[in-house]
């Protein structure tokens, strides 16, 4: 599995591109921002874009959506957020971002095939109601339920802490402690560290 990620947007908003090296074909979490830039990194590395996957519907995580004009694909209970900026809440920031709408509704335990790859689905509510994180062999794609020592805001309207620490317990803390997490912001980290040290979940 090939992993490239791009740092997007005034929110440094962490946009990775998942794909098989043996056929080229990927898809995109989260592009934020910046699509000439994912465009750029598909073209120079000969990877063939099959579909979008957002972790959760905030307009930090969706604003390149349009200009890419791949599938996206996302959870039911965030799939409003594409295409409402309140939800979203880029009309905080007085930026009215929207997305096409979802061409997949994805659900708990859905699994995604790209190319030879898995991708399976974990709904991990508490940043928003339809937050997910994406495994595949050996690494999490956690979008903002789950950071480098932190978890993902709840201050937000849709947000609940209890819930996203009940989450993190149920569907994240399950994998081995060698397992990858890429979050949505900030560097990499393992789950094995996070259990260990993480100061929301110890």
């Amino acid at each position: 599995m090939q992993i490239e990620t791009l740092v997007l947007g005034p929110l440094a908003t962490n946009c990775y591109i998942v794909a098989d090296p043996k056929t080229g074909d990927s898809c995109v979490i989260d592009p934020g921002a910046d699509p000439n830039r994912i465009k750029d990194l598909l073209r120079k590395k000969g990877l063939a874009p099959k579909f979008v996957i957002i972790t959760h519907g905030h307009g930090d995580h969706i604003g390149a959506n349009t200009a890419l004009g791949l599938p996206v694909y996302i959870h039911r209970l965030d799939a409003d957020f594409l295409t409402d900026p309140g939800k979203n809440l880029s009309r905080m920031f007085m930026l009215g971002i929207t997305s096409p709408k979802a061409a997949k509704i994805l659900a708990d335990g859905d699994v995604i095939p790209l190319g030879g790859i898995k991708l399976k689905i974990l709904h991990t509510p508490g940043h928003s109601p339809g937050s997910i994180s994406v495994a595949a062999d050996g690494v999490i794609f956690t979008g903002d339920a789950l950071f480098a020592g932190s978890i993902g805001r709840t201050d937000f309207e849709y947000g609940d802490e209890s819930q996203l620490i009940q989450s993190i317990h149920d569907k994240l803390l399950t994998y081995s402690d060698d397992t990858v997490i890429y979050p949505g912001h900030g560097p990499s980290s393992t789950i094995g560290v996070e259990r260990a040290t993480n100061p929301f979940l110890t």
